[in-house]
């Protein structure tokens, strides 16, 4: 009775998955290992040594040069599931049962590794703790807001910026336990997963069908992974420059100087901030 209950309840569903994806190999992100390696080509030793000390907000890093890293992990993590998506669909109707959980798995699993990369390069602490293979609540409860941002609720995105707000003013270096699971954000982070519980219950069914056809399948399911993941991952990235917590320290506004938020590449496309286009003014240390 209690299992089936579980099956049925959306937010024990998410839940469960989120902890299931956390145990696979390789999803975990060590922290100071990653700010080294991605800050490495576009910062000084000084300041890629106060980012993992402290925090690349504290070590003064320009949103410009976060947000290039930034790109480059969401475009390394986008490529990396979307090719595993498509591999899983290759085998076609007779091995949905196991290509489709595993195929959910994985997604989710690569959701949390670009989740973690984004928050620690906008100077979230630590998500993880190192001894221990099961989710705090804390932990679970960040990840769930991280994942709501991904899948654009609003409930969501204030929830993020309220425990930003709360880790801002305390300068904390861990997460706070008793916003994210007694105070007023842990009704939001109860609901958000609720939501995403039925969001990935859709999103089963949509890769089902899609693999229903070998080698075809796996097209449609490998472009289906990529057109959403990359989306997604963009907007926690957004989300997450946009806080007060990213903000370097001592920084200077350049006059004039708008960068878009997304490839570098199109940076040139514009020179005015366009409505409904996320655009940000950028600061000089």
């Amino acid at each position: 009775m209690v299992t089936g209950h579980v099956s049925e309840n959306p937010e024990s569903r998410f839940s469960a998955l989120l902890s299931g994806a956390a145990r696979l190999p390789g999803v975990r992100v060590d922290r100071e290992a990653y700010l080294r390696t991605a800050l490495a080509r576009h910062c000084s030793e000084d300041e890629v040594r106060r980012a993992t000390e402290e925090t690349p907000a504290a070590a003064g890093i320009p949103l410009a040069v976060l947000d290039r890293v930034a790109n480059e992990s969401i475009r390394y993590e986008t490529a990396k599931v979307s090719a595993l998506s498509a591999a899983a669909g290759i085998p076609g109707f007779i091995a949905m049962p196991a290509t489709v959980p595993a195929d959910l798995a994985q997604y989710v699993g690569h959701m949390l590794r670009v989740a973690q990369k984004l928050a620690y390069l906008y100077s979230w602490p630590d998500l993880f703790s190192v001894d221990n293979d099961d989710l705090d609540d804390a932990t679970k409860g960040v990840l769930t807001l991280f994942f709501g941002v991904m899948f654009g609720t609003q409930s969501a995105n204030a929830a993020v910026g309220k425990v930003a707000e709360a880790m801002a003013q305390q300068v904390a270096k861990k997460l706070p336990q008793k916003a994210l699971t007694q105070g007023v954000v842990y009704p939001v982070v109860k609901k958000v997963a609720g939501y995403l519980g039925v969001e990935m219950t859709k999103q089963t069914f949509a890769k089902s069908v899609s693999k229903a056809i070998p080698l075809v399948g796996a097209a449609v399911s490998g472009g289906l992974t990529f057109a959403t993941f990359r989306p997604m991952s963009r907007r926690l990235k957004t989300h997450l420059a946009g806080l007060e917590l990213a903000k370097p320290v001592g920084g200077q506004v350049i006059p004039g100087e708008v960068i878009q938020d997304g490839d570098p590449s199109t940076a040139d496309e514009a020179k005015i901030p366009q409505p409904g286009r996320d655009w940000r003014v950028l600061k000089r240390r």
